[in-house]
Formats: structure tokens, C-alpha cells, sequence
């Protein structure tokens, strides 16, 4: 693997007005989401530039830009207010602790390789965390909209709401308003040239400053200029379970929130991102963000868009990017110190309203009433509860869904036959011989892969054995058996057996027949009731039901009315003793 992500030169014209227009579209958000957070506009500038730079660097989709993100930001925006009420002194470093933390479960993932798997979630589940969290900014940044403190919870929004619409600044208000109509309104081709939060927050800035000097709006207010200082791991060991808590929770959010971005990126650029890498990339860039007090970021879509249609294709446009929002923490502070609370709050309500999922929304009742059902339940639990809650129960309940729907397509796979008109796909000479049987063999065919979701089906249907002479179980079609179901079906084998039922197994193969020897159900049935075709255990069934094929007395079957399967009378003791497949 080599160290840097595909860093070349060949495209330095295009990485570098994409990374530059990236930068432009960061800054405001980068300031809002810090504010938003509660650590300061500066945490969010800091953590734009680490975790864009070493994401870029070291991660695994060269055209993607990283910083803070909605999602990350409502995170930390309870973790922070979390640990500062039982910490006053320290919670804000435990904050960063935690920023850390989570940037090295993101390593983690990666070097186990987890990251084409993160991914592999029900769309119910991500639609309904997505617009949850966008519900979540659009409650929390009302207040500070109409002028007001803004509250971390939203409880405490949803409970104060009342009393901002009822009392809202004038001033603050008013520039609030002017902000949603730019950033809504915004002509697409000045848009393109001038991004709308960048627009909306000079344009609203300068007012507040020239029109409304007397007014008492809240700004940003002074910035720290100059490098960060580095905040060493805070840890209290009474609140431990919480910050890995937090932690877990941030690596994971971060970890969707990147490679669904990647994602996105690959669409348009027609690449192959490389997952466990891009976890890599962005776990080295929470945990330098962390350690410098900025906020935790992941991949951000509407950035990297951008930077793909300015020219952005490789990791160089992410770096410049940083680099450019670097110099103007170190030199332009100064410039953003008036910038108004209610400004960065219209252009974070432009993100929330833009995060929520409105096509799958409007398209829901359409699809089913579980999957509804789900999305909205995950919308809820993430609004009033957290966010691993939502995305573990949505999960947990989609898989219970999948799990009985496979169940009930495995159930169908599974025949009874007992006469030739129960089962079309017989042979003419199949049927005939079922037809002869009289009723006296009962035929099991299995299809497609059998997990545990069979077992049921197979066990409610084990009683009906005694009522035959012969069962035959047919796994040709099988190429995965499942434990649960492998030890049904050796519960039926044993029952027959001991009700004194012949049992012939036909057509185990491969890992089908490893995990059938493994537990040694194999070696319930003699050799010669091992078969590889049905045609073939029928005709072994019909000889016994007639009598004429005694084995016990040496006899040997009539090869004018039987067909020999080598296969079968040469599966001898040698083939119980073969060396166990490996079971994966």
C-alpha cells in the first residue's frame, strides 16, 4: 500500500481551483459548525484544515474534501455539552479527547479492513439517520436565527421555541432572514462563481457592521490567530464507558458519513475508491484534529462536488484546500470576528434542509408500511434519543425483517413429495417410479442456500416422516447449509432411523458435504445410501420396497432394472476418513 493517496502533479491547474473553491465553500461552514458546536468558531476552522489535509493525504478517494459535517457536528455538539455539565473544568478537553478517540477506532477499521462493510446498511436506515440529524440542525439553529442563545439539546429547543418565536430580535432577525433568502435564492450561475454561504455571509456581515452598528447582535468575536495548541488526552476514569461511548459513536458516524461521500465521488469521477484506506485517512485526521483542538470531520459531498466540477481529481486539490483555510487562520482571523451568530445559523438551516432525505420522504408510503415504518421510527429515535440507538435498532429491526423474508423464500425452496404430481420438474422416469412407489417414499428436495431460516420449516415438517417407508433428501441444488439447519436435518435422519426407515442422501457436495461430515450426519447412513442422483435413490428406494434388493445378504441389484452409480457403491469407508474441509 503506498503511503500518500495517488499525490501527483499532472492535474495542478484543476487540483488547485478545486481545492480553492472547495476553501471558499468550507470557510463559512467551517465557521458555523464550530459556533454550532459550542468549542468556538476557531475548532471548526482547526478542524477543516487537519482533517482535510491528512484525510486527503493519507486516505483512499484522491478527489474528496473532509471537514466538518452536519452529522459530526450534531455529535459533538452533545458531547460536549454532556461532559462540560459533569466537568465543568475539563469537559471541554475530554471533548477533544474523545475527537481523538474516535479518530483511532476510524484507524482501527481500516486496518481491520472493515470498510467495505460499514456501508452494507438497509437505505431506510440511512435515510432515516440522515434527515434526523437534519431535523436536528434546523431545531437547534432556530434560536440563534431569531437572535437567542442557542441551546446544544433538542429538548431544550423544541421546549424554548415557543418563547423565540414569540420574542424575536428585530435586527438579528431580520439578517437571518436575508441569509435563507440568499443562500435559497441565489442565482446558479453567480453560484458558481461566488458560492451562496459565502455570498450570504459577507453580504450580511457587512450590513450588520455599517447599517446596524448600535444593534445588539452576537457575534463570532475574537479568534485565536496563529498555530493551535496541542490538547493532550484528558481522561475520567469514573466516565470512561462515556467517552469510548462517544468515541465509538463518532468513529462510526464519520466512517458512513466519509465513504458515502466516497461513494458519490466515484459516481462522478468514475473511480474505485479504496474503503479501508479512506478509514485510515480520516482516523489520522480526527485524532491531529483532536490532539489540536478542532472539530471531528468525514468526507463532505456538497465540497467535494464542487471540487470535482472546479477541476479537483486528485488528493492535491484536498491539500490545497486546507492549506488555503490554514493561511487565513493565520494572517485573515481578524476578518471574521463580526461575523453574526444569526448569519451562520440561516446558512446551517440551508444544510439541514438540504441533508434530509426529501426524495425518499416523498416516496416512502409508496415502497411499504415496514420500510416506512422504519425510516421515520430511525428519524425519531435519532432526533430525541442518539444516534448509535437509531442506527442500532433500525439496523437490528431491518435485519429481523431480511431474516424473515429469507426464511419464507428458503420455506419455499423446500418440497415435499410423495407422488409424481406434487413436483412438475421431475423426469418422466422420476415421476414413474413415485407413481410405483405407492405412496411409499417421501421425497425432501431443498434449494438455493439453507440457513437457520429453513430449520423451522424442515422441524414443523419431521413428523410426517414415520407416515413413509423411505425419505430421501435431495441437496443437489443446495450450495450452503447452515448449522441450524445442518442439525435439523440430523434430527430428521436420526428419527427416521430409529423408526426404522431407510434414508438415502442424494447429491451432498462440497461444503454442503463437509458440514454434513463434519457434524457427522454422514456417518448415521451406510455408504450405499449416499447417492448423487435422485434417479438413482429412487430406483435403491423401489428395489427395497419390493423386496428384491436385500444388501444385507450379499445380493446385488439387477443391473438390467437398476442403472450402477459409481459414484455412489464406491463411496466406502475411506471417504468418512477424508481430510474436513475447512468451514467458511
Amino acid at each position: 500500500m503506498q503511503l500518500v493517496n495517488r499525490l501527483h502533479f499532472r492535474n495542478l491547474r484543476g487540483d488547485l481551483f478545486g481545492g480553492l473553491t472547495a476553501a471558499i465553500v468550507a470557510l463559512p461552514l467551517a465557521l458555523a459548525f464550530g459556533v454550532s458546536s459550542g468549542a468556538g468558531a476557531i475548532t471548526g476552522l482547526y478542524g477543516a484544515i487537519f482533517v482535510g489535509f491528512f484525510a486527503a493525504l493519507f486516505g483512499g478517494t484522491p478527489s474528496q474534501i473532509s471537514g466538518p459535517t452536519g452529522p459530526m457536528t450534531v455529535v459533538m455538539t452533545s458531547v460536549f455539552t454532556a461532559l462540560i455539565t459533569k466537568n465543568p473544568e475539563t469537559g471541554l478537553a475530554m471533548g477533544f479527547t474523545v475527537v481523538m478517540l474516535g479518530g483511532l477506532f476510524q484507524i482501527l477499521f481500516g486496518v481491520l479492513r472493515l470498510g467495505k462493510y460499514i456501508t452494507l446498511m438497509p437505505y431506510t436506515v440511512i435515510s432515516g439517520f440522515m434527515s434526523g440529524i437534519g431535523v436536528i440542525i434546523i431545531i437547534i439553529e432556530i434560536a440563534p436565527l431569531l437572535g437567542h442563545q442557542t441551546y446544544g439539546s433538542v429538548v431544550e429547543s423544541l421546549r424554548e421555541l415557543p418563547g423565540f418565536v414569540m420574542d424575536p430580535k428585530p435586527a438579528a432577525t431580520a439578517l437571518g432572514l436575508l441569509t435563507l433568502a440568499i443562500v435559497f435564492g441565489s442565482p446558479p450561475k453567480l453560484n458558481r462563481i461566488l458560492p451562496a454561504p459565502l455570498l450570504a455571509l459577507v453580504v450580511c456581515t457587512l450590513i450588520s457592521v455599517y447599517l446596524l452598528p448600535g444593534s445588539e447582535i452576537m457575534r463570532i468575536g475574537e479568534i485565536p490567530i496563529g498555530l493551535p495548541k496541542i490538547h493532550l488526552p484528558v481522561f475520567n476514569f469514573a466516565q470512561i464507558k462515556d467517552i469510548v461511548g462517544y468515541g465509538l459513536m463518532l468513529a462510526t458516524l464519520g466512517a458512513i458519513d466519509s465513504l458515502l461521500t466516497s461513494l458519490v465521488a466515484d459516481n462522478i469521477t468514475r473511480t474505485q475508491h479504496d474503503s479501508d484506506r479512506e478509514l485510515i485517512g480520516q482516523g489520522i485526521g480526527n485524532l491531529i484534529s483532536g490532539l489540536f483542538g478542532g472539530l471531528p470531520g468525514a468526507g463532505a459531498t456538497m465540497r467535494t462536488v464542487i471540487n470535482v466540477y472546479a477541476g479537483g481529481k486528485t488528493s492535491l486539490s484536498g491539500i490545497i484546500h486546507a492549506l488555503v483555510l490554514l493561511i487565513i487562520v493565520l494572517w485573515a482571523g481578524g476578518l471574521t470576528e463580526n461575523i453574526p451568530h444569526t448569519v451562520l445559523a440561516g446558512i446551517l438551516i440551508k444544510v439541514g434542509i438540504d441533508i434530509i432525505d426529501w426524495s425518499f420522504l416523498k416516496r416512502a408510503h409508496r415502497i411499504s408500511f415496514k420500510a416506512t415504518g422504519l425510516m421515520y421510527a430511525v428519524l425519531l429515535l435519532t432526533v430525541f434519543v442518539d444516534l448509535i440507538t437509531a442506527v442500532a435498532v433500525g439496523v437490528f429491526i431491518a435485519n429481523l425483517l431480511t431474516v424473515k423474508r429469507l426464511s419464507e423464500i428458503q420455506s419455499d425452496k423446500i418440497k415435499v413429495i410423495t407422488t409424481p404430481s406434487d413436483e412438475m420438474s421431475l423426469s418422466h422416469e422420476e415421476k414413474l417410479l413415485l407413481k410405483q412407489a405407492g405412496g411409499q417414499i417421501i421425497l425432501f428436495r431443498l434449494g438455493g442456500p439453507m440457513s437457520f431460516g429453513a430449520a423451522k420449516t424442515i422441524s414443523q415438517r419431521m413428523s410426517i416422516v414415520e407416515n413413509y417407508d423411505v425419505l430421501i433428501l435431495d441437496f443437489s441444488d443446495v450450495p450452503m447449509l447452515g448449522i441450524t439447519t445442518s442439525l435439523a436435518i440430523e434430527n430428521m435422519v436420526k428419527d427416521a432411523c430409529e423408526k426404522r426407515r431407510q434414508v438415502f442422501l442424494v447429491g451432498a457436495s462440497g461444503k454442503v458435504k463437509a458440514r454434513l461430515r463434519r457434524l457427522k450426519v454422514l456417518n448415521l447412513l451406510p455408504p450405499k445410501n449416499r447417492v448423487s442422483t435422485r434417479l438413482y435413490a429412487l430406483k435403491k428406494a423401489m428395489a427395497l420396497i419390493q423386496g428384491y434388493g436385500a444388501q444385507e445378504n450379499g445380493a446385488t441389484l439387477n443391473e438390467n432394472s437398476l442403472e450402477t452409480d459409481n459414484s455412489a457403491t464406491n463411496d466406502t469407508e475411506a471417504d468418512t476418513n477424508e481430510t474436513i474441509l475447512r468451514d467458511r
